[in-house]
């Protein structure tokens, strides 16, 4: 114990006192809510490789997303800072969500520091399977912002698309395109067949194959979207889930995470990689049927309430990480940048924030204490809610515009009097409180006048402003649109001979409604 606590006094010497520097995989889900795995108690029990993968590592009760949306979140991973600072969010109007779609200008930028190309540092090889979203024009995508290898695409699986008005979304193997979703690769809409997720998991299996072989230390960031709208699965899990089609892309993505687990454990390197499973956002409610279960939290993704941000954290890495271990430590996705680039010896940029802390002491020592930080939960370009301890504080209430009082479509079924609100309530000068350990569903607000309220926020409000003041706004990247830079002719599309006519350019500024 006391090699192991004077290793950790150092994160250079933290991959020193393992076996070397670990392989590192991140498998990151699109959409999939807290409550959507059987170790977070789905009454469904269809994840029972996650749920083993979880009885063998860590399992992290209080693990959010940093935006309540996918490409933000992303983007918060890749840097290890909130999207408010690495730029991915927008000021055409106040907190709205923005992500990439196809006419998106922008991207992530070029100053920020991704977390690929920082491990080059220490000789891993990298490669990203599935979806990208953080900018799908050439200068953007994932072979020029530090992997090695990518397989996948820069947006999401929308469509099928008419080629004409709007191109088919394409799908790369490196640099270059290698066909369009829909057209070349399949996904029956109507029923939601596709087998792409195995695609996906093949891709996966032969990279840390070959990697292996090579002796080479790797990272894989494995994303796949299948649980995003509109849902897809393959044959052998088609129809397969009491939950619908969307309960058949989870039974997949169950099934692909035990595949690359045991494919580990057959290279003998399991000892040698550290994994760790979430998601970007929360589910989708809106979805409906379609949609995931956010378990006792209060909405899903859009939203800066419980449900919208918090996710499932599962953590593995046998012989380094003691076994079913469960974990009350806040921690956030762009934790995982500072932790693999500490596992890996390389120190994060030292000329700007990081805003992720290092979770190696929380996930090598089981008697190293919970590491006090905030949680600060983003709507664009404000920040709406901090959570720190137990207490979380809304500084701004905002579901989405409406006029029935009783309808939200972001917390479809759910309606708590003054905390979900059609219209942008500002709270500063009084925040809405909730202690989200007993109160998960953000039901009940602690009264302003009790002892309890004014001693948490004595606490919170000089973290809330010592924030403000040293805040400073990276250029938002999400703010421009335009038709002409959709996908019409992306590299490689000449050797397929489907590269289609671009439109003339007419940049505009982008609507985001919520």
């Amino acid at each position: 114990m006391l090699a192991r606590l004077l290793c950790l006094a150092s994160f250079i010497a933290v991959a020193d006192c393992m076996t070397g520097r670990p392989n590192i995989i991140i498998m990151l889900m699109d959409d999939m809510g807290w409550g959507d795995v059987g170790i977070n108690g789905n009454w469904a029990k269809e994840t029972p490789n996650i749920d083993k993968m979880a009885a063998e590592g860590m399992l992290f009760m209080d693990f959010y997303t940093a935006n309540p949306l996918c490409s933000p979140s992303r983007a918060a991973l890749m840097t290890g800072r909130l999207p408010i600072r690495n730029g991915f969010y927008s000021t055409n109007a106040h907190a709205r969500n923005a992500y990439t779609p196809q006419t998106i200008v922008g991207g992530i930028h070029e100053y920020e520091e991704l977390l690929p190309k920082l491990l080059k540092q220490a000789d891993y090889k990298s490669k990203i399977i599935g979806k990208w979203h953080l900018g799908h024009r050439r200068q953007f995508l994932p072979c020029n912002r530090g992997f090695d290898e990518f397989f996948g695409s820069g947006n999401c699986h929308f469509g099928p698309f008419d080629d004409k008005k709007t191109p088919n979304i394409p799908v790369y193997k490196n640099d270059k395109m290698v066909g369009r979703y829909y057209t070349n690769f399949t996904i029956v809409k109507g029923t939601g067949q596709s087998n792409i997720s195995q695609i996906f998991l093949a891709e996966g299996l032969s990279f840390i194959e070959a990697q292996s072989a090579s002796k080479n230390p790797f990272f894989l960031y494995w994303t796949p979207d299948a649980t995003h709208d509109p849902n897809y699965a393959s044959p052998m899990f088609h129809g397969k889930s009491i939950r619908g089609r969307y309960g058949d892309a989870v039974m997949e993505m169950d099934y692909c995470v035990g595949k690359i687990l045991e494919k580990l454990k057959e290279l003998k390197i399991e000892k040698n990689t550290f994994v760790f499973f979430t998601s970007d956002n929360g589910a989708a409610t809106y979805r409906r049927r379609d949609g995931g279960d956010n378990g006792p939290f209060l909405c899903g993704k859009e939203t800066t309430y419980e449900g919208g941000m918090r996710e499932p954290g599962v953590a593995w890495w046998p012989g380094s990480i003691p076994a079913g271990t469960i974990t009350h430590q806040l921690g956030n996705i762009m934790d995982l940048f500072t932790t693999s680039l500490t596992l890996a010896g390389v120190k994060p940029p030292q000329d700007r924030i990081i805003d992720g802390i290092d979770l190696s002491p929380i996930l090598l020592d089981q008697t190293a204490p919970l590491i006090d930080r905030p949680i600060w939960y983003y709507r664009g370009n404000e920040m709406m809610a901090v959570r720190v301890g137990a207490y979380k504080a809304h500084y701004w209430m905002w579901t989405q515009f409406g006029k029935d009082p009783l309808k939200f479509t972001f917390c479809r079924g759910q309606y708590i009097q003054n905390v979900t609100v059609h219209d942008q309530i500002n709270n500063t000068d009084q925040p809405i409180l909730f202690n989200v350990n007993r109160d998960p569903g953000e039901k009940y607000i602690i009264g302003p006048k009790s002892k309890e309220y004014k001693t948490a926020m004595a606490i919170i409000d000089p973290i809330v402003k010592a924030h403000k003041e040293a805040l400073e706004p990276g250029v938002p990247s999400l703010n421009y649109c335009d038709v002409s830079v959709q996908n019409w002719a992306p590299p490689g599309c000449e050797e397929l001979n489907y590269c289609l006519p671009v439109p003339q350019s007419n940049p505009k500024l982008c609507v985001w409604d919520h």
